[in-house]
């Protein structure tokens, strides 16, 4: 059976995202992205921070205050997995760290004061987090949670996943950058997907070419302030309050776009021990530091 190439791009979390699918026909090729992008849509209306009838948003309200909330099975799987992220990365991938947004407006050239900073660390902590069962609480009055370092990653694994349970094995669902590969083309060919350079705005930094599995980047480069010469990252440690530093872009791929996302993301916190985490637990990947100098194990498009 010959299968055309679709393109169905949309807007989501922000972003620019598009669905890339092959397929016998336009009309079935329409319909398995509808059902994939309204996926996206749900994802984000229940975990946008931004909406008042989301998940995240009654979870902040009762966090507020100290309280408990009773949670469904898929915000609790997601809360799991930021458990494990929270572990693995020595309590540096922290979902209660958005509270710093209060102080970091990237929006604006306002650098915090130190006291500040170190006024708000006091509700930051995911070990002041409880689950019990499907019972969420918080130890500590004006906290808040973020999915924003898990949540559209996870909405692209989940996209690709309905597509593939509708037969699609050639294929892409990329939001934003954050991309999960089906499969190859249909004559095996792997997809190419640029990563951004970090420095030089419209240029790609590398290319590489992906046949299956999930792709992410994180960076210094997006919502960052730069003054006086010196570049302030949207990425914060949650323990000092302040941006990272060391590492301008890591791009990783996994067999899941969410553990491709969390793991350049923990690596980026890691700061200059990101190289060796990232050789460590032996996930393809490719970085550049601050000073320009590119390294990874991932193998380039043309080398």
């Amino acid at each position: 059976m010959k299968l055309s190439r679709f393109h169905f791009p949309f807007k989501a979390m922000g972003s620019s995202c598009e669905v890339q699918l092959y397929a016998a026909d336009s009309k079935q090729a329409q319909q398995i992205a509808m059902q994939a992008i309204a996926d996206v849509q749900r994802i984000e209306q229940r975990y946008s921070r931004y909406r008042k009838d989301s998940v995240i948003f009654a979870i902040n309200h009762v966090a507020a205050r100290a309280g408990s909330i009773d949670i469904d099975e898929e915000t609790l799987a997601l809360l799991n997995y930021a458990n494990t992220c929270y572990y693995q990365s020595d309590g540096l991938f922290d979902i209660t760290s958005g509270v710093l947004r209060e102080l970091w407006d990237f929006k604006t050239l306002i650098i915090p004061k130190e006291k500040q900073i170190k006024a708000i660390l006091p509700r930051i902590g995911w070990d002041k987090v409880n689950i019990k069962g499907t019972q969420l609480s918080f130890a500590e009055q004006g906290m808040q949670l973020d999915f924003g370092g898990i949540g559209k990653e996870y909405a692209v694994d989940r996209a690709a996943a309905v597509c593939q349970q509708q037969g699609v094995d050639h294929g892409l669902v990329d939001l934003g950058g954050d991309i999960k590969v089906i499969g190859p083309h249909p004559d095996g060919r792997p997809w190419a997907v640029g990563i951004r350079h970090p420095r030089i705005q419209g240029q790609l930094m590398a290319s590489i070419n992906v046949a299956r599995g999930g792709v992410a980047s994180s960076g210094d480069y997006e919502r960052c302030i730069v003054l006086n010469g010196k570049r302030y990252s949207h990425i914060l440690n949650p323990k000092t309050g302040w941006p990272v530093t060391g590492m301008s872009s890591i791009t990783v791929v996994a067999e899941q776009c969410v553990v491709a996302g969390s793991v350049s993301t923990i690596s980026m916190l890691k700061e200059r021990r990101g190289k060796q985490w990232l050789k460590e637990i032996k996930l393809a990947h490719i970085w550049m530091d601050v000073h320009g100098k590119i390294g990874g194990t991932l193998k380039l498009k043309g080398s």
